[in-house]
């Protein structure tokens, strides 16, 4: 029976210490590493085979969907399955579309992750129940208006939440607290938001979302 090598990457010790006792106590499971934020984890995923990655959502430096992208960016081959208390509509469909496989709440029971590991390993995608009908609510709303803007890539559903806090004048620690993630979070949306509309700085990316009319006058 093949072993599977997991990473465990989350920023508080007490999880990631519990998580890995419970994952070791079964015998087609191996630890391969552990990290506390996803600068670490890109470095542990380049240097250590891992077949599945669990992956926290809300941690410094790099949170969960920053080191998703990132995974992709560095051309990293491996399944993730977020583990995370975050269940908001936009949290889950950004996780998912940065290429998460599975999206698991913390306090799923110890079978459920123990599947999910397999399933994910095995090429396939798992959500519980609750997630997965949270993702198809968010999926079935109409999209934002976007059809003026020449965005080669379109905002996620995070960025324009963000863009509409910056509208609103909110400054970068106010929108982190307003969303309950770190300053840090904030910055790189923000960023990413003006790389995309091609924008100088926050008040000219407000400008053109409103001239591509992805914000209403």
């Amino acid at each position: 029976m093949t072993t599977i090598q997991i990473a465990v990457v989350d920023d508080h010790p007490i999880v990631r210490d519990g998580l890995i006792a419970v994952l070791s106590t079964q015998s087609r499971f191996a630890i391969a590493g552990e990290a506390s934020n996803g600068q670490e984890a890109i470095s542990l995923l380049q240097k250590t085979h891992c077949d599945v990655l669990l992956l926290d959502l809300e941690m410094p430096v790099l949170d969960g969907v920053q080191t998703l992208w990132q995974i992709q960016q560095e051309g990293i081959i491996i399944s993730t399955i977020v583990f995370t208390a975050f269940d908001t509509d936009e949290r889950i469909v950004e996780a998912v579309q940065a290429g998460a496989k599975g999206y698991l709440l913390k306090g799923a029971p110890r079978d459920e992750l123990f599947n999910a590991i397999q399933v994910v390993y095995a090429g396939g995608s798992l959500l519980q129940p609750i997630i997965a009908s949270k993702l198809m609510d968010r999926l079935n709303q109409p999209e934002p208006l976007q059809s003026q803007s020449p965005l080669i890539e379109p905002l996620t559903p995070r960025e324009l939440e963000v863009l509409h806090l910056m509208a609103r004048g909110l400054q970068n620690k106010e929108i982190a607290a307003q969303l309950i993630v770190t300053e840090r979070t904030i910055k790189f949306h923000a960023s990413s938001i003006m790389g995309k509309l091609g924008a100088g700085n926050r008040t000219e990316a407000v400008a053109l979302a409103v001239e591509y009319g992805i914000l209403e006058r």
